[in-house]
């Protein structure tokens, strides 16, 4: 029984993590997804690594804020309607207030050599946090199937870069290669 009451969190837990995470965790959406399948697979339980990657594909599929799409498809798997509005709210309220006020100060201070000095410091830190990122959300994969990794990622910036695909299109044609191609547990 506490295993079920550790994986359906309350609405009011559901709405914690994603205000405390979704708006307090700086990097990005991507940073924010790595902090969460932390607090969400390890820590909590309250989802599976499979049911994380799926809400996460999902996030990637639709338009928008992937965070947000992302934060309301786990409010979903956990309660439904009230689950995603939930996690939807409090993922983006508090850090459209943070924004606001970020844009105002930028607004303010954007000729300030010390202020566009930060900027560029921070831009270069950003780059790092993303690559980072990539490892955080892709390690399991990668540790779990190096060959398939070694395709599919320098095949996917391959087809950014030189064929020119969108991103939309670059994971649709990773969803196909991983139909074609399934992992190792999912051959028994």
């Amino acid at each position: 029984m506490a295993d079920d009451r550790q994986r359906t969190p309350t609405l009011l837990q559901i709405g914690w993590l994603f205000t405390r995470y979704a708006n307090l965790t700086f990097g990005g959406g991507s940073a924010t997804i790595a902090v969460l399948q932390k607090q969400i697979v390890a820590r909590r339980q309250w989802l599976s690594e499979l049911e994380f990657n799926l809400g996460f594909a999902l996030s990637r599929l639709t338009p928008g804020t992937n965070l947000l799409a992302f934060c309301t498809a786990v409010g979903w798997m956990k309660r439904r309607w009230s689950g995603a509005v939930v996690a939807l709210l409090a993922a983006s309220i508090p850090c459209s207030i943070i924004a606001v006020i970020a844009t105002h100060f930028f607004e303010v201070w954007q000729q300030h050599p010390m202020f566009l000095a930060a900027i560029r410091g921070a831009l270069a830190a950003a780059v790092a946090v993303m690559f980072n990122t990539a490892w955080v959300l892709a390690a399991p994969h990668v540790k779990t199937s190096v060959p398939k990794a070694a395709v599919i990622v320098p095949g996917a910036i391959a087809l950014v870069v030189f064929a020119g695909l969108s991103p939309f299109q670059v994971l649709l044609v990773a969803a196909v290669a991983g139909v074609l191609w399934p992992a190792e547990e999912a051959k028994e």
